[in-house]
């Protein structure tokens, strides 16, 4: 008892440690995003920490400016094609991956996220290329193919996890109860990857909204994303309009978050 009371008595201090590193690191984490967030309802011209006053006026003057405007509606709609997009492909390279076994089923998990291990740099550079050479460079589409294989191997981590969890059984139970391979895809497989689905495309839209190099190398003549539309303003202008632009891109991660916690749970997504 004596040696159990010295065992608990010694981890005590190492578990307040351990609190305390986790309440620094979460504190170093938010602080910039509550900065961000408290400096777009100055009444200040500047971005400034704490906020002098309260306003609405930096939103407003966000909804007013055509090029941010802009900026947000390519942001978004190039964010929900490629969610859409890599949620289906990523969703067949994961079943792919399941019948794939041996030494050939590392390099195919290595082949799919590969563009996590190369710099973003490169990879746009070597897609210019590729699009002057089909006649596709400085277009919409040729932008959103860069999004899209971007933000592939964050959809396919999260639901390739989901299917690996997928018991063997239950679709061989499928099969012997005479279901064809679309009805076993549909009625078993599809509800229980679900939750990784989900996150797979809400992880790929978020990093498809905040790609900046690809975008700049690859973006149309005379449009700009989001991310793009904001570094030109902050070029010439350091007002809090920055901040404000900062703060819906945020509140559209939170909203993307509490989507897939309404519609399937975020104990089940991870």
């Amino acid at each position: 008892m004596s040696e159990m009371t010295n065992t608990f008595s010694n981890q005590k201090p190492v578990n307040i440690g351990f609190g305390i590193l986790i309440v620094l690191l979460y504190t170093f984490l938010m602080a910039p995003l509550v900065m961000i967030i408290g400096a777009s309802f100055t009444n200040g011209m500047m971005i400034e920490f704490p906020p002098q006053g309260f306003s609405w006026r930096w939103y407003v003057e966000f909804f007013e400016r055509k090029d941010l405007v802009d900026g947000l509606l390519m942001s978004l709609r190039i964010g929900a094609i490629t969610a859409v997009v890599t949620m289906t492909v990523a969703m067949m390279a994961a079943m792919a991956g399941q019948v794939i076994s041996g030494k050939l089923s590392g390099w195919f998990q290595l082949g799919m996220t590969l563009p996590l291990l190369v710099p973003e740099l490169l990879t746009a550079v070597g897609l210019l290329f590729f699009l002057y050479k089909i006649q596709m460079a400085k277009t919409v589409m040729g932008l959103q193919m860069g999004h899209i294989l971007m933000s592939f191997p964050y959809a396919y981590v999260s639901i390739a996890a989901a299917i690996r969890q997928v018991p063997a059984s239950l679709e061989e139970a499928s099969a012997s109860l005479g279901a064809t391979g679309w009805q076993t895809f549909r009625l078993v497989i599809l509800p229980l990857v679900m939750p990784g689905l989900a996150m797979g495309g809400i992880f790929a839209f978020i990093n498809s909204f905040d790609l900046y190099t690809i975008s700049l190398l690859l973006k149309p003549l005379g449009g700009n994303t989001l991310p793009l539309a904001l570094f030109d303003f902050l070029t010439y202008e350091f007002k809090p309009t920055a901040a404000a632009a900062a703060t819906l891109s945020i509140l559209l991660s939170i909203g993307g978050v509490a989507l897939v916690q309404k519609l399937v749970g975020l104990q089940r997504a991870f």
